[in-house]
Parts: C-alpha cells; structure tokens; sequence
C-alpha cells in the first residue's frame, strides 16, 4: 500500500502516528507529494477526487481518503483496538474535536501563504482561531480523564493536532489557560510514534 503524504499535514500524521503503534509501518509506502489547494498534485488528484491528503492507494481495491476513513481501516486491518467499542462514540467525538482544530489551523496557514497580503483577512484567520481555542477549552476542561486512559485514537488525533499548532502557530501560544492539556501534550510527544512522525516543511 501507498500512503499519498506530505510530512507538514497534521491528517497525515494522524495516519502516520496509527502505522506507528499498530506497527504497520513497514507495510505503507510512503508516497510524497507538494500539494495545494491551488495546486493540486497529481499523485492526489488521482488517488482522491477531491486532491486532498492523505489517501490511501491499496494494491487490489480503490483507494481510500479521508483521515477518519483510513485510520478506521488500518485499525480493523491490524485488529489494534483503537476504536474500542465500548467508548466508539467517546473516541470519535474526540478525533472529530481534533480534527476541527486541524482544519482551523491549516485555513489559517493557506490565508497565509497562499493569498497575497493585501487580500488576507485577519478577522477570518481570528474566527478561526477562536473555534481552535473553544475546542481547546473543551478539552482541558472535559476530556483529561479520557487522554490520560489507554491509547486510543481519539488521543492521537488530539496530540497530532497541539503538534501542528506547535509546528505553525506557536506564537499564538495554545498552551495559555490550557495547563492540564499542556501537561498531557509534554509526556504524549515523547511517544516513538509522534517522535518518528515530526513534522517538515
């Protein structure tokens, strides 16, 4: 199998950190790609119609995208118990939180890079960013028991997502107010797993 990745997207990662701890690291190749939403690569315009990444390219089946999609898939594949049935709801309301904070933070990226400046938009870019911090309060507020039981998905997801806004926007300093979340953060990134995964431009 292929992985179509690129090593600064927080929803590869998220792929990358399950491979990790179901050990199917060795089985996915992965698949690098420059993409944009103004210039799409083809390697991700073939394997997904909509160019986003990750997706999934299997040798004898159509390819799979979506992050939620493909992680629910290498996680039956290797019978690892990440979406443990269960707290199924629990953990997948969690990746869906995480995942929200991915989306927030990447817009706020391609206002920044992708538009010239005399047509970005602070407020947007600050609307976004206040759906980053309500999640986040959500989270140091309801979720700690749940990050600090067993390794599930929904805690990969959330530690992909504080690693992407560390990678880029740690000036906007998430961790303010955020105490037990930051706690949690410093001893999650030291797995093997988020330390192999680490993010590059």
């Amino acid at each position: 199998m292929k992985l179509v990745s690129a090593s600064a997207s927080p929803f590869v990662r998220k792929v990358r950190v399950l491979l990790h701890e179901s050990g199917q690291q060795d089985d996915v190749e992965l698949l690098g790609v420059k993409t944009t939403p103004l210039t799409t690569a083809d390697d991700a315009k073939a394997a997904n119609p909509l160019g986003k990444i990750p997706a999934l390219i299997r040798p004898d089946a159509p390819a799979l995208y979506d992050s939620r999609v493909i992680c629910r898939f290498l996680d039956a594949r290797a019978d690892s118990g990440f979406y443990p049935e269960s707290m199924l709801w629990d953990v997948l309301t969690l990746e869906a939180t995480a995942d929200g904070i991915m989306d927030a933070a990447v817009l706020i990226t391609y206002e920044g890079r992708l538009r010239s400046e005399d047509k970005q938009d602070d407020s947007w870019c600050d609307a976004q960013w206040t759906k980053v911090t309500r999640a986040l309060d959500a989270l140091n507020t309801r979720w700690m028991s749940h990050l600090a039981g067993p390794l599930d998905m929904g805690q990969m997801a959330v530690g992909c997502a504080l690693g992407y806004l560390d990678f880029r926007h740690d000036a906007r300093n998430w961790r303010k107010g955020n105490d037990a979340l930051a706690a949690w953060y410093e001893d999650f990134a030291k797995r093997d797993s988020m330390q192999a995964t680490e993010p590059t431009d």
